[in-house]
């Protein structure tokens, strides 16, 4: 038994056996191809000048001489211009608004399937993912009939003086699933006996929900969190149908500068920025995840 214990840390320290290397170097191939490289040339993009049918190369050799040219302008300008600022703020508000309403949405929800008949489960679960068997603009512009002028919901909305919500409303619609299924997996998989006992410790169902069963849910509302966020901060589909020009977030923005002004460096400028937005946050919480992680081992 303890020289079993003793060679696992022995063996992580060996590394990976050659049969497994293919298998971990996948998904690092995947994000290579997929994510890394063309952020890479967005980034060279948005650095770049802008001539007449391409753009100005960043090295260049002439005459014995190694020149670099990059153009941080647009980057200053973004910085400078109030307008990205607020696109950047509405993303964000949108988005945050959207991963709350799905979360208080999602979680009875979720919670409610994983407590559900084992043979109900599956029923429930094809309900879920029902709506990813239409398409995407299908779907939107079902909503647009109700939600945008001249709709039963946008005129009882407009009453309330919530026209924010519109938005919002179709966000929550198209990436609610997001949510409901990391849940739903992280909670059919919770202990109940870890439930029963903190009944018999003499706990209230709902003290026993706040401190045993959200706890242990934590990676599951992150998760789903994490899916609903990241893609509606760049949304653009859904605001242009639903909200109309008034609604202005970053994915608009990134359409006129790509297709209206034919300005690609700033366009790319912006979309490096919006990964950023992202990322950085992303890398830090799950840094604190990590660290909050070894330090109760």
């Amino acid at each position: 038994m303890h020289d079993a214990a003793s060679s696992t840390p022995s063996r992580r320290r060996q590394g990976l056996r050659w049969s497994e290397r293919p298998v971990v170097g996948l998904p690092y191939l995947w994000l290579l191809a997929f994510f890394l490289l063309p952020f890479l040339i967005v980034l060279k993009i948005s650095v770049s000048e802008m001539e007449v049918v391409s753009f100005a190369p960043l090295v260049q050799w002439v005459d014995g001489v190694l020149s670099i040219k990059l153009k941080f302008g647009n980057y200053l300008f973004i910085t400078q211009d109030a307008l990205y600022f607020k696109t950047y703020l509405a993303s964000l508000k949108y988005a945050g608004l959207t991963t709350g309403l799905c979360l208080a949405i999602g979680y009875p929800f979720a919670y409610f399937m994983a407590r559900s008949p084992k043979a109900v489960q599956p029923a429930l679960l094809m309900m879920v993912m029902l709506p990813f068997w239409t398409s995407f603009l299908l779907r939107v512009y079902a909503w647009k009939g109700l939600l945008t002028e001249g709709g039963w919901v946008a005129e009882a909305l407009d009453v309330l003086h919530v026209d924010a919500l519109l938005v919002a409303l179709g966000l929550v619609y198209t990436y609610l699933p997001f949510m409901v299924l990391p849940l739903y997996a992280n909670l059919s998989k919770m202990d109940m006996r870890l439930l029963e006992a903190a009944s018999d410790l003499g706990a209230t169902p709902w003290v026993a929900f706040w401190q045993v069963t959200v706890p242990l849910s934590r990676a599951g509302i992150v998760a789903g969190s994490m899916l609903v966020f990241i893609p509606c901060v760049g949304e653009f589909v859904i605001p242009e149908l639903l909200g109309g020009p008034q609604t202005l977030m970053i994915g608009r923005v990134l359409w006129d500068e790509f297709f209206s002004n034919n300005d690609w460096p700033m366009a790319s400028a912006v979309a490096v920025v919006v990964v950023l937005l992202i990322l950085v946050p992303l890398a830090l919480f799950n840094k604190a995840q990590a660290d909050a992680q070894g330090g109760r081992r």
